[in-house]
């Protein structure tokens, strides 16, 4: 599908889609935890249905209700002996989420009863090193890397997991959610310097939610530079009963960023100012690019100021780059995002493909080693994108679209259902005007 948007400024209230990095992650403890779990979610996406469709293969029972999903656990699961009993060589199909599939992949192997985890687009090309490489030494077999559907067999090993902090926080995560799983004291060490660790501490949250203490301590890693241990105590998961899901500060920033380049702004409702998710961290980098950023007890609003060039980093939330990407080919100077070396790995090589899109749109930005530097402009032409099946380019496109003199199609905005279903009605709701083309 392709999508024609107009230009045409943006304002007024959107609420935030759902957090599909929380909603993950407490879907899949609930899915092991004793008991029912209600958990309060407004909006799905490809993404979280994927996770869905995961644990329903192993046995879990997910129904959606008026307000979100309840989730009876796997059978076995029980307050006696909390040990699930997964239905053994289970497929699942991870369809294009990396978070399904590295989030899944080591819980898989803690249970110990074998599956196959399928994947679709580009994810079976997106690496799982090294930690496919520690699930190979906690005992588990695996097929090759790049295969799909990719084989699991053998229980994983409780102990010491150690992996670099500059990779992915995924694998991190996923080893933290699988601990519980082990009936023993599980560590991970984690070497600095750990990017994207907010992404870790949403993890942690979750776990804590539902009964699981990860502490944490200084420590050297295996070849003596500084690291994190993280050490989950044994003991199984248990239900809270009721957990909600928090707005989403990820696909938030795209509305945000269209604020930034309004003169009326945009509000966002349905988000916590002090939330784990990283991606709130887009306010402060609206402020350093000149927006002017308002914060309410609901939400948050931008709205056009000067706008200027910075450097920014982006180690920590990488997922902004886009969305600051729109805001700074209309800024006054240069910008460059530095710490984007992991955006080669996602949907797309995102340093390119935001690179094309602000160009193709009469922007000028190139890519500098592993940074990004966009020199802004007074105005952009407008013209066509190919989202390159990434959602956030599709999203990052249309908001730039707005402020373009003439006519934007996006090709393949489709690619916004994998976090973001909603996003053209909502743009439509802020005045924006687009046309979806078969």
């Amino acid at each position: 599908m392709n999508v024609r948007v107009l230009p045409g400024e943006l304002a007024g209230t959107v609420v935030a889609p759902s957090s599909k990095s929380e909603a993950h992650r407490l879907l899949i403890c609930a899915a092991f935890a004793p008991g029912t779990t209600d958990i309060a979610c407004t909006t799905t996406s490809d993404d979280i249905d994927a996770t869905i469709r995961c644990l329903e293969a192993l046995g879990a029972r997910i129904a959606r209700t008026r307000v979100g999903f309840r989730v009876r656990p796997v059978p076995g699961t029980s307050a006696s002996d909390n040990v699930p009993e997964p239905a053994p060589d289970a497929l699942l199909d991870c369809g294009e989420s990396g978070s399904t599939l590295r989030f899944l992949l080591p819980v898989v192997a803690a249970l110990g009863r074998g599956a196959r985890l399928a994947m679709a687009g580009r994810l079976p090309q997106r690496p799982l090193s090294p930690l496919y490489e520690e699930l190979e030494g906690g005992g588990v077999e695996l097929g090759p890397q790049g295969t799909s559907p990719l084989t699991v067999s053998g229980r994983l090993r409780p102990g010491r997991f150690e992996l670099p902090g500059d990779v992915s926080s995924q694998y991190v995560s996923g080893l933290l959610m699988a601990a519980p799983l082990l009936g023993a004291p599980v560590e991970v060490v984690v070497a600095e310097p750990i990017e994207s660790r907010p992404y870790i501490d949403l993890t942690v949250s979750a776990l804590a939610q539902f009964g699981v203490n990860v502490s944490e301590a200084p420590c050297p890693a295996g070849d003596g530079r500084p690291a994190r241990s993280f050490v989950v105590s044994p003991g199984g998961l248990s239900s809270p009963g009721v957990v909600s899901v928090g707005g989403d500060w990820s696909g938030a920033a795209f509305w945000l960023a269209a604020g930034a380049l309004s003169a009326h702004g945009v509000e966002v409702s349905g988000l916590d100012l002090s939330s784990a998710q990283g991606d709130r961290q887009v306010l402060a980098a609206l402020a350093l690019l000149g927006a002017r950023v308002l914060r309410g007890h609901e939400g948050a609003a931008c709205l056009r100021d000067r706008l200027r060039g910075r450097t920014l980093s982006v180690a920590s939330c990488p997922d902004l780059v886009p969305p600051l990407a729109a805001v700074a080919a209309l800024a006054e100077g240069t910008t460059r995002i530095t710490g984007a070396a992991r955006l080669r790995l996602k949907e797309s090589d995102r340093l390119a493909t935001v690179s094309a899109a602000v160009n193709a749109l009469g922007g000028r930005a190139r890519v500098v080693g592993d940074d990004l530097v966009i020199e802004g402009v007074e105005t952009l032409s407008g013209g066509v994108v190919d989202a390159a099946g990434d959602h956030r380019i599709a999203m990052m496109a249309a908001v730039l679209a707005t402020r373009c003199s003439g006519p934007t199609t996006i090709v393949g905005a489709e690619c916004v259902s994998k976090s973001y279903p909603a996003f053209f009605e909502d743009l439509s709701s802020l005045g924006g005007i687009c046309e979806k083309e078969a």
